[in-house]
């Protein structure tokens, strides 16, 4: 099984829609692995968004993520990656279909309600960089055996 890293960011939580996102994934099948609601530290924020640290939004996207808590997940299935970046839909809501999260309910790309990990990489860079070891939970779901050949 393949894990995936996802965040439900400040607007997400502060609207509500934790229990909407939790609740897709888990209809698509995934099993919830770790989760957590917190404010992100300064420190993790970096390390989060190290690829945006020189570009001219990043000021303002800082400002955003640390401007009230955040849902982290991790989430585990058959190529979890792509399964959850469907779910979620392209980064700019404009652009996501109906149906997806975005799509459903972000209107803008600087409020755009969930990260999700763009690549197995990425995914356990993620992870790693949000969780312990200790953190992740093991289970099977009753359902496995219709859910995969």
């Amino acid at each position: 099984m393949d894990r995936t890293f996802v965040m439900v960011k400040p607007d997400g939580v502060a609207r509500g829609l934790i229990g909407e996102m939790v609740s897709r994934f888990e209809k698509k099948g995934l099993r919830l692995v770790a989760a957590r609601l917190e404010k992100l530290p300064e420190k993790r924020v970096m390390e989060q968004y190290r690829e945006h640290l020189e570009k001219p939004f990043f000021p303002s996207l800082r400002h955003y993520i640390t401007s009230g808590p955040v849902f982290l997940m991790v989430w585990e299935g058959k190529s979890a990656v792509t399964v959850v970046r469907a779910l979620v839909g392209a980064t700019n809501p404009a652009e996501a279909a109906p149906g997806t999260i975005r799509g459903d309910f972000a209107l803008d790309i600087g409020r755009n309600v969930i990260h999700a990990s763009d690549s197995p990489e990425s995914a356990k860079r993620e992870i790693a960089l949000h969780f312990t070891q200790e953190d992740l939970c093991s289970y099977k779901r009753v359902d496995e055996a219709v859910l995969y050949e």
